[in-house]
C-alpha cells in the first residue's frame, strides 16, 4: 500500500543525492545556503594627511621671513615700509573698506607706505588712530544725516580727493623727513607737524560730525546768528566740546608712542584749534562764494591741516625762544646772586658755593645746549670762594 502511493515515474533511491561543488544549478541549492550573498565593504586605512611639499615650504618661511625683517627693519626702507604696509592693509582691508571707496584704499595705501618709510610703525599707529575715530564719528547717525542732506557721500565712504586732502600736510613733513631737510635740528619739527596735522583734520571730522548728530544750536562763525545744521562756517557748542577732545585724545596717543612731549602735545591741541577756526572763517566767507568755486571741501582741507602743522611748529619755537630769553634772565640773576653774597659775613664762601651749585644743576638739566652756562658756572664758583 505504501508503495502504491508514491507516483510511478519517481525512482527509489536509498541514498541522498549529492551534489558536486563545481555545479551550480538553480534548483540544487541546498536550503540552507542564502541565495544572496551580501556584500561587505573593505575597510581601507585612510591615507595620512599630505604634507606640505618642500617648496611650498620654503616659500612659506621665506615671506614669514621677509614680513618679520620688514616689520622690524630700523631705521625703516621703502622696501620694508611697501611690505610692512601691504600685510596690514590685506589684514584690515575689512575694516579699511567700511570708510573707504576702492580708489580712497589705493590713496590711504600710498599714504601709509610713506608714514611707514618716514616715521616708522609709530607713525602707521596714529594715522590708523585717526582713521577708525573719524570713520566711527562719521557713521554716527548716518542715517540721521542723510535725512537731513549733511552727510558725507557713498555713506561716509572716503574718497581720494578726500585721503589726500586730509593727509597732505602729513605726506609733506614725512617726505622732509625722509630726505632730511633742515638735518636734526629740524627732524623734530617735522613730526610736530605731522602729528599736528593729523589732530587737527580729527578736531575737524569730529565736530563737524557730531554736531551735525547732535548739536542743538549752530552758530554762523561770523555773525553768531543761528543757522541750519550743516551750513559752511557753522560750529556748535556740542561739536567743539568734542572735537577739543579727539585732538586731546590723538595728542595722547602721540605722547604715548613718544613722538611728541607734553608741551608739544598741549601746541598741537592749541594749533588745531586755531586752524579749525581760520578754515570755519574761510568757509563762511568765501567758500561756495561767486569767483571761489574752486574752494571746495577737499582744498578747504589743505588748508586746514596745513595751518594746523604751521602753526604748531611755529608756536614751539617761540616757545623755545621765551623760555631760553627766561633762561637768560635766570643766569644773569644768579650771576649776581653769586657775586653779591660773599660781602656778607654769613654768606661768606660756603652758602654762595652751594647756591652757585643748585642754580648750575637745575639750569644744566633745563637746557644743556647753553654753552655759556659754563663760563657763568665757572665764574659763580670761584666768586664764591674768593
Amino acid at each position: 500500500m505504501a508503495c502504491s502511493l508514491l507516483p510511478p515515474c519517481a525512482p527509489l533511491s536509498s541514498s541522498p543525492r549529492l551534489l558536486h561543488p563545481s555545479r551550480s544549478h538553480p534548483l540544487l541549492v541546498p536550503r540552507t545556503l542564502p541565495l544572496f550573498r551580501p556584500r561587505v565593504a573593505s575597510r581601507v586605512p585612510a591615507p595620512p594627511p599630505r604634507a606640505l611639499p618642500d617648496i611650498a615650504a620654503a616659500a612659506a618661511e621665506a615671506l614669514r621671513g621677509a614680513l618679520s625683517d620688514a616689520l622690524l627693519a630700523s631705521p625703516p626702507t621703502w622696501r620694508s615700509a611697501a611690505v610692512s604696509n601691504l600685510a596690514i592693509f590685506v589684514a584690515g582691508s575689512p575694516v579699511l573698506l567700511s570708510g573707504l571707496s576702492a580708489s580712497g584704499f589705493a590713496a590711504a595705501f600710498l599714504l601709509g607706505t610713506l608714514t611707514w618709510r618716514a616715521f616708522g610703525p609709530k607713525g602707521l599707529i596714529l594715522v590708523a588712530s585717526y582713521f577708525v575715530t573719524g570713520t566711527a564719528a562719521t557713521k554716527l547717525k548716518i542715517k540721521q544725516k542723510e535725512a537731513l542732506g549733511v552727510a558725507e557721500k557713498r555713506g561716509g565712504r572716503r574718497g581720494p580727493g578726500s585721503v589726500i586732502g586730509s593727509s597732505a600736510a602729513g605726506c609733506a613733513c614725512a617726505l622732509l623727513s625722509i630726505y632730511n631737510v633742515g638735518g636734526a635740528k629740524l627732524a623734530e619739527f617735522w613730526l610736530l607737524g605731522f602729528v599736528a596735522s593729523f589732530c587737527t583734520k580729527l578736531s575737524d571730522t569730529v565736530s563737524s560730525e557730531i554736531g551735525k548728530a547732535y548739536g542743538r544750536t549752530t552758530y554762523l562763525v561770523t555773525t553768531f546768528k543761528v543757522v541750519p545744521r550743516g551750513t559752511e562756517g557753522a560750529i556748535s557748542l556740542e561739536g567743539t566740546l568734542a572735537g577739543i577732545l579727539a585732538s586731546i585724545i590723538l595728542a595722547s596717543v602721540g605722547y604715548i608712542l613718544g613722538q611728541v612731549n607734553v608741551s608739544q602735545g598741549a601746541v598741537c591741541v592749541l594749533a588745531s584749534q586755531i586752524a579749525i577756526f581760520c578754515e570755519s572763517y574761510i568757509g563762511a566767507t568765501l567758500q561756495d562764494k561767486e569767483g571761489f568755486e574752486w574752494l571746495n571741501n577737499d582744498v578747504v582741507n589743505v588748508l586746514n591741516i596745513s595751518t594746523g602743522a604751521i602753526l604748531a611748529v611755529l608756536l614751539q619755537q617761540l616757545l623755545v625762544l621765551a623760555f631760553m630769553e627766561n633762561l637768560n634772565l635766570i643766569s644773569h640773576f644768579s650771576l649776581l646772586y653769586g657775586v653779591v653774597i660773599p660781602v656778607f659775613p654769613v654768606g661768606y664762601g660756603w652758602p654762595s658755593f652751594v647756591t652757585s651749585t643748585v642754580s648750575w644743576d637745575v639750569l644744566s638739566r633745563l637746557t644743556p645746549e647753553v654753552h655759556y652756562l659754563t663760563l657763568w658756572r665757572d665764574c659763580n664758583i670761584c666768586l664764591s670762594w674768593r
